[in-house]
């Protein structure tokens, strides 16, 4: 089989990992005329958009999608019926260094069917990774997936070229990971997290220590994992329960979240439909709540442990606190302010900053990029004061629904 042959099926392969955008890496570059590639903290990876607006992209392949296990959601799994192959390392690496001079890409993600054993498919992992550091002074960014029965040598190892580790946790719940995915273990998946973050604890010590000593290099950009959200019954609670625990467990740096795709000669146990990807989408807005906010789990989701999907969830938080509103914006806190429906943490930083030298109107929402029609229900201004009975209209969260189009009937 050619390389171009193998790059079709490895690609496609891994386009169900989610968890392959990243940034916060360290800053490299190769202006000094040594080695190739370069990476700027704060800029996402793999169709994600630089603060500049630049589409920054990686290539996301497969060592192989042969595998010995066999997870039911994958289709990639042992029973599965699909044309395989397997990259050497020499042809990833040949891809990866033509790929970038040819401008297509600022990096790799590599990931891998487990073959042989769990070493045996890590080492070879991690032998991409040191050949491209190493041999070609890559300094491109590199993420790589994690075996999480490798040995621990290998993972030292791996974070050690990578700027950022990941091992899929894949179910939010462990009966689910039984029932779907037998081989694994939810156990030695979260021993591994444990591990990466005491590694991860280790490096960012070295780094702030005040020594001569060069500091300890490990995934710089940290670890992150993914959920499938629709392939068992697990409800929005248990998801963003589970990611919370990851999130305090671990310091993860992102959960992601992907909607089950149906695959070919799918197992029974799992669903003939795809949930709705606005529920990956609420989910992802909730995730961002938890992270940035201040918002726990319980004030996100409600008693009927679903997220709506008609409005976003702090919209819904707002509405079910209507008793909370509206709130002075020349007065509230910070925390306050963040819970307002259509405020960024960005335009709350804006408003902070500009009621200490003057009084913000209606009219500057828009310099402050604000939402008006989302925030004017919810708060008081110098010239803005909603009427008492607004908030408590029954219509109010008919107001925020998106209008639905009309059909022709054919």
């Amino acid at each position: 089989m050619d390389v171009q042959r193998k790059l079709e099926i490895l690609a496609d392969a891994a386009k169900y990992d989610a968890s392959c955008a990243s940034s916060g890496t360290e800053r490299r570059d190769s202006s000094d005329g040594k080695g190739m590639g370069s990476t700027a903290p704060g800029m996402g990876i793999c169709h994600s958009y630089a603060p500049d607006g630049r589409c920054i992209s990686l290539l996301k392949v497969l060592l192989t999608n042969a595998c010995n296990y066999d997870c039911l959601y994958c289709v990639n799994r042992a029973s599965s019926n699909v044309p395989r192959a397997r990259f050497t390392i020499d042809e990833v690496i040949k891809l990866t260094l033509d790929f970038y001079r040819r401008n297509y890409i600022e990096g790799l993600f590599l990931s891998s069917g487990i073959i042989r054993n769990p070493d045996y498919t890590m080492e070879q992992v991690v032998s991409v990774a040191r050949k491209l550091r190493e041999e070609h002074h890559f300094r491109g960014y590199i993420h790589l997936k994690t075996i999480p029965e490798a040995d621990d040598a290998l993972i030292s190892e791996a974070g050690k070229y990578a700027d950022r580790l990941s091992i899929n946790i894949e179910m939010p719940q462990e009966t689910s990971l039984q029932q779907f995915a037998p081989e694994k273990d939810v156990r030695a998946i979260r021993r591994t997290m444990g591990r990466l973050r005491l590694k991860l604890d280790e490096a960012e010590e070295s780094r702030s220590a005040k020594t001569k000593a060069k500091p300890q290099r490990f995934a710089p950009a940290g670890q992150s994992t993914q959920m499938i959200v629709g392939a068992d019954a697990a409800s929005d609670h248990t998801i963003l329960h589970t990611s919370a625990n990851l999130y305090g467990s671990y310091r993860l740096r992102r959960v992601y979240y992907s909607a089950f795709s149906p695959i070919p000669d799918a197992s029974r146990a799992l669903p003939l439909r795809a949930p709705p990807l606005l529920r990956e989408h609420r989910l992802y807005q909730a995730d961002w709540l938890m992270r940035f906010y201040g918002f726990d789990v319980g004030e996100i989701v409600d008693d009927s442990a679903m997220l709506p999907l008609d409005i976003d969830p702090k919209l819904a938080w707002a509405l079910r606190h209507r008793d909370r509103f509206p709130l002075d914006v020349s007065r509230a806190s910070r925390e306050e302010l963040l819970r307002v429906p259509g405020f960024g943490t960005k335009a709350v930083e804006r408003i902070i900053a500009a009621r200490r030298t003057t009084t913000i109107r209606v009219a500057d929402l828009a310099r402050l990029h604000v939402p008006r029609n989302k925030a004017l229900p919810f708060i008081v201004l110098s010239d803005h004061r909603p009427a008492p009975h607004r908030l408590d209209e029954a219509r109010l969260i008919e107001r925020f629904k998106p209008a639905t189009q009309l059909g022709f009937g054919f």
